[in-house]
């Protein structure tokens, strides 16, 4: 009996050592796996760029061998379809940064306020219930976006100022800003939640209120954070699409006046891209143009979000 216990101990210790070999090597053959298939998604997402480069700087290639990159960049007038075409782009150029400009006069500062209120003033519950609310903004569609604009914002601001157009840059440029608030106050408020509590409590041990901790210890701690949210809600204010192609209007000008029809680079990629230019024509190779400096606009500002996130990441 005492030998037959012996053995079946000595199984059973045999079948737990080799189940357990096994799973090591079906952990280590899932390990070798993984970092495997991280390359191919990493590979895929970098071809796909690089594509995109590739085809972008083609196109591009081909319109400047017909068109002076000088004048592109130069001239003030953008008429594509016309007998005797003219592209200057800076009416496009124009056109972008107003918008742009109006997006970021309204979420700049109604976002901030956001961040402030969730991060310095707000109990734990409300945060948990208005962030989330303040979050869906952005997971409205664009599109819906810019039919709010022309059916509802722009009747309401002809009632406030009657020489604004139906097609104009202020009333898709205040939607564009409304949808960037939840941009500017999620990156703001975690750049302001992550300055250390310490601060905050020796700020009060020496008399100061709320509102001058905030004013004077928080914000110029998150700086950088705060720059960085402006920097990349206003790069993808610069792309947006669809509100300025529904509100905006499709007139180039280089005027500023925000009660004007107007057109921006992703506005006019639009019109082109929906049949108005014939394949092979400037129109058509313009189009190409006009991406390639919105895509260099907009990296640009990307670069400069990313090195000041890095230098808040290196600071905290």
């Amino acid at each position: 009996m005492a030998r037959n216990k012996k053995s079946h101990v000595t199984i059973s210790v045999q079948h737990l050592i080799e189940r357990n070999i096994g799973k090591r090597k079906k952990a280590q053959r899932i390990n070798q796996m993984v970092p495997f298939v991280l390359r191919i998604i990493a590979s895929i997402s970098i071809i796909t760029t690089m594509g995109i480069i590739v085809t972008l700087a083609n196109e591009t290639f081909m319109f400047f061998e017909r068109v002076s990159i000088v004048s592109f960049f130069t001239e003030k007038e953008w008429l594509p379809f016309f007998e005797n075409p003219k592209f200057g782009i800076l009416p496009l150029i124009y056109g972008t940064v107003l918008v742009t400009g109006i997006a970021m006069i309204v979420a700049i500062p109604i976002g901030l306020g956001c961040a402030v209120f969730l991060s310095e003033y707000a109990s734990n519950a409300a945060r948990k219930v208005l962030k989330p609310v303040l979050e869906l903004l952005a997971g409205i569609p664009t599109i819906v976006y810019g039919f709010f604009a022309l059916t509802v914002v722009t009747p309401i601001l002809q009632r406030i100022f009657p020489d604004l157009q139906f097609f104009n840059a202020l009333s898709p440029g205040i939607v564009i800003g409304i949808m960037m608030i939840p941009t500017i106050a999620s990156l703001s408020e975690d750049a302001m939640r992550a300055v250390p509590h310490k601060v905050r409590e020796a700020s009060f041990a020496i008399g100061a209120t709320r509102f001058e901790t905030t004013k004077h210890i928080v914000l110029p701690a998150a700086f950088t954070g705060v720059l960085a949210a402006i920097v990349l809600a206003a790069s993808r204010a610069a792309g947006e699409t669809m509100i300025v192609v529904i509100a905006g209007g499709s007139t180039p000008s280089l005027s500023l006046n925000p009660t004007q029809s107007i057109q921006t680079l992703t506005a006019y990629i639009v019109q082109v891209s929906l049949g108005d230019a014939p394949y092979g024509t400037m129109s058509y190779y313009s189009m190409y143009a006009v991406g390639a400096t919105l895509f260099m606009f907009t990296l640009i500002m990307n670069m400069i979000a990313q090195r000041i996130m890095r230098r808040l990441k290196g600071a905290t």
